[in-house]
């Protein structure tokens, strides 16, 4: 068994793996401020929850955005599985070949989500990832993470619309009717809603336009399954495929061992 932990800006995504089959998920909120005490009783209260055994793990492995919550993650996961996790970062074989100008500029996310990629699919591949931010990870015919995009994720347009102006309302995520809005409310919700889903349509053409050919395309992330069926271009919604990537990246690692 393998513990799978993402780490994002907004949310933790906790995995119990066997191989690849994902036994248990859950989703903590993320908070800079935890120490490792309290997320070691978070993922207790996790195994607690599903009634296992927390000893039930013979490995672990984290990516993180979020620096300042990395050790003590890793730490909360010593406490309570009583393994040292592997860290996805430097010295880390991913299986991912990552052409972009810097590759230590690629966010553990990105990498991990590249690497289940290309154990569920056959490049080219544009990765769409829909949490805090959005961002589109372009793999070419290859294989090889070649770039992509970021853009502000809808819950932060939203927040930022909404903060930013002095008479819009803070509203919830909700699809509108039409694309033309007869109300304040179904107006923002169609500007930011259906907007991001007309980005994501207009920049997956865009896309294979540099690339040349058709790609598949596959969304992630919090609001991927709300999002992507509003999108004109077919998206393959796969919630898992983060954690599908690191549990690649650790057998990866335990075999070059």
């Amino acid at each position: 068994m393998l513990l799978a932990v993402d780490i994002g800006n907004t949310h933790i995504i906790l995995g119990l793996m066997d191989g690849f089959e994902i036994v248990r998920t859950a989703r903590l909120a993320t908070n800079t401020a935890k120490t490792a005490f309290e997320y070691a009783g978070d993922i207790r209260n996790f195994f607690d929850f599903f009634g296992l055994d927390a000893g039930m793990p013979d490995g672990a492995v984290v990516s993180s955005v979020v620096p300042p919550v990395t050790n003590a993650i890793a730490r909360a996961v010593e406490l309570t599985v009583g393994v040292r996790p592997l860290i996805l970062g430097k010295g880390v074989k991913t299986g991912v070949n990552i052409l972009i100008d810097d590759p230590a500029q690629t966010g553990a996310n990105l990498v991990a989500a590249a690497a289940g990629a290309l154990k569920l699919y056959t490049p080219p591949l544009i990765l769409i990832d829909m949490g805090t931010a959005t961002t589109l990870s372009v793999l070419n015919r290859q294989g090889s993470f070649i770039g992509g995009a970021i853009a502000p994720g809808v819950a932060l347009g939203l927040s930022a619309l909404s903060s930013g102006t002095s008479q819009l309302p803070n509203i919830s995520m909700e699809a509108p009717r039409h694309v033309i809005g007869t109300n304040t409310v179904d107006s923002m919700r169609s500007g930011a809603i259906l907007g991001a889903a007309a980005m994501l349509d207009g920049m997956i053409k865009r896309v294979e336009a540099e690339l040349g050919e058709s790609a598949t395309v596959v969304a992630t992330g919090g609001v991927a399954a709300f999002i992507a069926p509003l999108c004109r271009r077919k998206i393959e919604v796969n919630d898992t495929l983060l954690l599908t990537g690191l549990a690649a990246i650790y057998e990866r690692n335990q075999k070059a061992k």
